[in-house]
């Protein structure tokens, strides 16, 4: 494992003290033990961390070290190690190696990180007391749902496992889109310590109906109508999501007109209805017999009509 500070800390040697600290604070959210019981590598990435912030964020260690008097754990280098470097301190210290470890102003600011990321220790110094005392919010956990149009549109509830392998039911509201993510507050993995649990984060696949789609709060749809109902007119049985109901045809209705069925779309707790739109299509029998051929000659040579004639005007 590298040994220099600044790469631990992935901060470069000219990093204010300010840059040393978000950057310890980042990795301390990344690679905290509680968080990776089972993981002994991130656990040596985050002692490692430890040590590097703790040298860079005491300036008078951060200069010796930059001056190459201590190495990265602070320690004398051993060419230093010798009497007349020494001879100079006070009586009794001439050979203590520890000057300038330790110091209050590194520990402290160690601890007001892991205070505010963790909660506050009851006691002790150093950071082998926050192993117990860590708070933090559960992870989220994901899932992902398929649901039928019909259930999607009129609301269902679903009883499914998640990753964790508890059940869970889920009450998939009216109107649920393709995609859309149903958050399910407190259902995700418990947290560390007085830590809330995470949520449970359910994406919902919505299944194509072959009948109907959903614009809004809409329902739209194509009804094929017979030639004789478009010319003549007619009562025709048109399907909802909620069940048939009769619909007028009017006289002379052509493809693509739309009619309108109030209320028969999405129906939400709060707020009006949604409509199923209605877009016509005519549609003849794949095999012509001969009166109908008949019937369209004649039709043709006494009406005159130009469908397309509007059309060449705005052209």
């Amino acid at each position: 494992m590298n040994s220099d500070p600044y790469k631990i800390l992935a901060v470069s040697k000219t990093a204010t003290q300010g840059e040393i600290k978000k950057a310890y604070r980042k990795l301390v959210r990344d690679l905290h033990p509680d968080l990776h019981l089972e993981d002994a590598a991130k656990q040596e990435q985050f002692k490692a961390a430890s040590v590097a912030y703790d040298l860079l964020s005491d300036p008078e260690k951060r200069r010796r070290f930059d001056a190459g008097e201590i190495d990265a754990s602070g320690q004398e280098r051993p060419e230093r190690q010798y009497y007349h470097h020494y001879a100079d301190q006070e009586e009794g210290r001439r050979y203590d190696l520890r000057s300038g470890f330790g110091t209050a102003t590194g520990e402290d600011d160690l601890g007001d990180i892991f205070s505010q990321l963790f909660g506050r220790r009851t006691g002790g110094h150093g950071q082998g007391d926050f192993r117990k005392e860590v708070h933090a919010r559960g992870q989220d956990l994901r899932y992902h749902l398929e649901v039928e149009f019909l259930d999607a549109v009129r609301g269902t509830k679903r009883r499914v496992t998640m990753p964790d392998g508890n059940d869970i039911e889920i009450g998939v509201p009216p109107g649920l889109k393709d995609g859309q993510t149903l958050r399910l507050r407190g259902k995700g993995a418990p947290g560390f310590g007085q830590g809330k649990s995470g949520d449970a984060l359910v994406t919902v696949t919505v299944r194509p109906h072959p009948v109907f789609c959903l614009s809004g709060d809409d329902i739209k749809m194509v009804l094929p109508i017979t030639f004789d109902e478009a010319v003549l007119g007619a009562k025709v049985d048109v399907p909802t999501v909620s069940g048939s109901v009769s619909v007028t045809i009017p006289q002379g209705a052509s493809s693509g007109q739309r009619l309108r069925l109030r209320g028969k779309g999405i129906k939400r707790s709060r707020g009006k209805a949604g409509d199923q739109i209605v877009r016509l299509k005519i549609v003849l029998p794949k095999h012509l017999d001969d009166d109908m051929k008949d019937l369209a000659r004649r039709w043709r040579d006494k009406a005159g009509f130009d469908p397309r004639a509007e059309l060449r005007r705005m052209t």
